[in-house]
Parts: structure tokens; sequence; C-alpha cells
């Protein structure tokens, strides 16, 4: 049996081989909009622009994985490793970690004490960010007690900033206030890029880029901004970047970061997951960042 295994959701945005490869066990996550499904599309983001084009007005649902979702889920890591952790979207959006909480205590009480959870503040890029993390520790071979730590210790310094090109998506899911909404709106309007940001498990206004002529290049403007000090101290960045069907932008933004600061680690591309993807729209780019040890 080996030492310890890892248990996330769909919301983390891994690449497919990285899951295969560390043996990582995905929960899904649900979404229902019947509406597109049988509209034209690879993916999700592309149905939403043809739904747009036909008028179609609903949004999709989504819905927190269930109790029995997260047991299964344990049950098979917990066969395969001693001990687990389990790395789960934030609260703050999503009642995933609730269920993922009640299914521990759905475990025989051994089983219990060897299942950790980790309620990632965070989500997409952000998520995944800690998950590199925790499989960095393992393959050190650390105890999972200060894997654990190492982790919760790590969770405030991951920054995720990014652009939702038009709120209307993620305003109807709940997730965003009409307030920050009609912000990023009035913003636009007048020739100022605004941004997002995930802090703290809450997702809110990010501050404002002025005179980027396009996506990539008013993120960038944005990560160099916060990242001054960083890189004056020459320290490691570890980089993950997720798009909602926009590889070009995700692309040139890696560019950018690569070009202006060598000591960068972007570590992969992802397409944001269907789910996420839902609430944000297409086009959406997310750029989360933390220091490398």
């Amino acid at each position: 049996m080996q030492k310890i295994g890892i248990v996330t959701d769909e919301a983390a945005d891994l690449p497919k081989d990285l899951i295969e490869k560390n043996q990582i066990v995905i929960v899904p996550v649900k979404m229902f909009w019947p509406e597109i499904e049988n509209l034209p599309g690879e993916n999700t983001f592309q149905k939403m622009r043809e739904a747009e084009k036909l008028g179609i007005k609903t949004f999709g649902k989504t819905s927190q994985p269930s109790v029995k979702d997260f047991t299964d889920a344990f049950e098979k890591q917990l066969n395969n490793f001693e001990k687990v952790i389990a790395i789960i979207l934030t609260s703050k959006l999503s009642g995933t970690f609730n269920s993922a909480n009640q299914a521990r205590n759905f475990l025989k009480p051994k089983n219990q004490e060897r299942l950790f959870l980790i309620d990632s503040l965070n989500v997409s890029s952000g998520e995944s960010l800690l998950i590199l993390r925790a499989l960095d520790l393992v393959k050190q071979g650390r105890e999972i007690t200060e894997i654990v730590k190492d982790l919760q210790e790590l969770i405030p310094n991951i920054h995720v900033i990014g652009i939702i090109p038009d709120p209307k998506w993620v305003e109807a899911g709940g997730r965003m206030s009409p307030i920050v909404a009609n912000w990023i709106r009035k913003a636009a309007k007048i020739g100022v890029r605004p941004l997002i940001r995930i802090k703290d498990g809450i997702l809110g206004a990010g501050g404002i880029v002025i005179g980027a002529k396009d996506i990539p290049t008013a993120v960038f403007k944005k990560f160099e901004a916060e990242t001054k000090k960083t890189k004056r101290q020459n320290k490691k960045i570890r980089i993950v970047i997720t798009h909602a069907d926009d590889l070009l932008t995700a692309t040139k933004l890696k560019e950018m970061i690569e070009k202006s600061w060598p000591n960068s680690e972007v570590v992969f591309l992802n397409i944001i997951n269907n789910v996420v993807g839902t609430l944000s729209g297409p086009d959406t780019i997310l750029l989360a960042w933390c220091e490398s040890n």
C-alpha cells in the first residue's frame, strides 16, 4: 500500500496526464443545462456561444457532488493508500466541502482518522496550485501532519486574478453580486479593464487596468504590479493559467510572463471545467501564482 493519496474535485482543473500519473481521484461536480446539451460545440463554452447566437436566455445550474460521490472516492483511495488528503474547492462559493465533510462522517472511525480534509478557499488554477504543492511534499516523503500544516499556511499566499469578459453568467449563478457585476460593465464602457480576484475563498473585484490593448496584456500588467517585490527579491514563483476555451489568450499571457520573468514556472495551461465555466462564461482567463520553495 502506498503512503499518501489525493482526492479533489472537478473544479481544480488538473490536466488529465497529471491526474493519471499521480493516481488522483476526481469527484465530479454536477451541471444541469438541458437547453444546450444538443447544441454544436466541443465543450461547454462553444455551446454557450451558440446559445447566445440563438437567443437562448437560460443559464446553467450547478450542484455539489453528493455525499455518496465523496464516500466512494474516499474509500477507493483508502484502499490504495495508507492516508488520504482531500483538497476541496472553496466552501464560501459551493457546498462541495460540506458534502465531503459529511461523507467523512460515514466512514469507519479508523478510516476517518486516515482522511484529512482541506478547504482550499480557492477554485480552478488556485486550487490546483495547492494540489501541486501537496504532490511535491508527498514525493519528498513528508509526514501527513506536516503536509497538512504546510498546505494550510500556503492557502492565504495563493493569488488568483482574472478577467470575466461578460459578468452576466456569474451574476446569474449567484456567485457575484449585482454591484460588482455592474461595476465591471460600467468600467468596460469607458475603456477600463476590470479584473476579478479570488481572496479568502470569495470572488470579488480585483482592481482595474487602464490602457491595456487586450485581455492578456491587462492580466499581465496587474500580475506584474503585484509581484514587483517578489521579482526584485529574485524568488521563484509557480503559476497556473486556466481559460474558458481561449487557448490563444492563455498562451500569450504565458509567453509574456516567461519573457519578463525567466525565474517563473508556468506549470500548465488548461481549460476551465464545465461547472466553473458555466458560471464564468466563455473567454474567461484566470491566473494563479504563489512562491515556489
